[in-house]
């Protein structure tokens, strides 16, 4: 995989057509160096607008009590998706990261905040084939180290 992330076709997101299952695991706290991971369930409903220049995906998780929503735009000019998450416990738009796919691996990058820190944000998405693919979010503070923080295993709904 690129050190930056690749560009984007507007088809990258085409894979992730449909419903899923999702297995999430994510930190307990971040930055412990003690990793201490929280296992639990989710949905994912996905859907092409506009002719695949917008997707949005629902996400429920009904063990947590809240649920989220990935809203991705493609610019055809910059040849980049601009990703954007809303989670229902804050319900506004997180920061976007910016990326595309090579081959069956996108990367994605932004910056954010994260508990009153700066930090730079990686996505990673792996298409492992039409039934089964994995996301997952890394963290940096000064963008050399990264820890991971979310890892969600999606198996398509038959």
């Amino acid at each position: 995989m690129p050190s930056s992330p690749p560009p984007g076709r507007i088809t990258d997101f085409d894979f992730l057509q449909g419903s899923w299952t999702v297995h999430n695991r994510r930190l307990k706290k971040r930055w412990t160096r003690t990793p201490e991971w929280d296992e639990f369930p989710s949905t994912n409903t996905f859907q092409k607008l506009l002719g695949g220049q917008v997707n949005v995906d629902e996400n429920h998780f009904p063990t947590r009590d809240f649920s989220g929503l990935s809203f991705r735009v493609f610019d055809a000019e910059k040849r980049r998706w601009a990703i954007y998450w809303v989670s229902s416990l804050r319900g506004d738009l997180f920061s976007p990261v910016f990326g595309g796919f090579e081959g069956n691996r996108g990367l994605f990058e932004g910056q954010d905040v994260d508990e009153g820190k700066p930090v730079r944000i990686r996505f990673h998405w792996t298409v492992f084939g039409p039934d089964s693919a994995r996301w997952e979010q890394e963290f940096s503070l000064d963008g050399e180290v990264w820890e991971k923080n979310w890892v969600a295993d999606f198996i398509r709904q038959k």
